[in-house]
């Protein structure tokens, strides 16, 4: 996985990106943003917000700042902001490397991302210190299975994540390990629980 691989995957995707995905991350956004259970003046960060499908989900007196490494995705997701740019505003940016200062939002989110970008690690690193210490942070995605057919198929493609723009191979347990996260909850999300939601605290610096 490299960036350059990201972005054609997502250029490629961008125009059947809610056709495909819409429906089938539903639950999960929903999950993710009521789980967030904002106060009214929260500022919220989503970290690869893509077409925008989750930002119907935030109430009235939330601020949302939104961001993606896709201009083409970034694109549908500003017909969705609406009249709302006053508490809702996107920006091309890589989530590895982010353009905020230190403990500058409530709450951190990240739908679908850790296993598409190339290094889920740097993504972590940089949610956790743009979060303010003993916010929280919120992850949704597909983490592999341990064994069986799945588990197999999964290993099976892991050579073809450059093209799919995602890394089909990707343990729960090596992810939490990495991350290093203060985990709240987690349980499982979307078709067949086969994706996953993780709510952490920030970990005061």
């Amino acid at each position: 996985m490299d960036e350059k691989s990201v972005v054609t995957a997502y250029r490629r995707l961008s125009r059947q990106y809610d056709r495909f995905f819409g429906p089938v991350f539903e639950q999960g956004r929903e999950v993710a943003v009521r789980k967030m259970d904002c106060n009214a003046g929260d500022r919220v960060l989503e970290v690869g917000v893509g077409t925008g499908l989750s930002l119907d989900h935030y109430a009235d007196d939330v601020e949302v700042v939104g961001i993606d490494v896709s201009p083409e995705m970034l694109e549908y997701a500003k017909a969705r902001v609406n009249g709302n740019a006053d508490r809702i505003s996107l920006a091309l940016m890589d989530a590895q490397a982010l353009e905020y200062a230190d403990n500058s939002f409530d709450k951190v989110v990240a739908m679908y991302v850790v296993s598409v970008a190339p290094d889920p690690k740097k993504v972590v690193e940089e949610m956790k210190r743009v979060c303010k210490p003993g916010g929280d942070l919120f992850i949704v995605n597909h983490f592999s299975q341990g064994r069986g057919a799945m588990a197999s198929l999964e290993r099976m493609v892991s050579p073809l994540s450059k093209l799919v723009g995602f890394r089909p191979s990707f343990p729960l347990d090596d992810f939490l390990e990495m991350a290093d996260l203060d985990v709240v909850e987690t349980r499982p999300v979307n078709a067949f629980g086969y994706w996953t939601f993780i709510h952490a605290r920030n970990k005061a610096s």
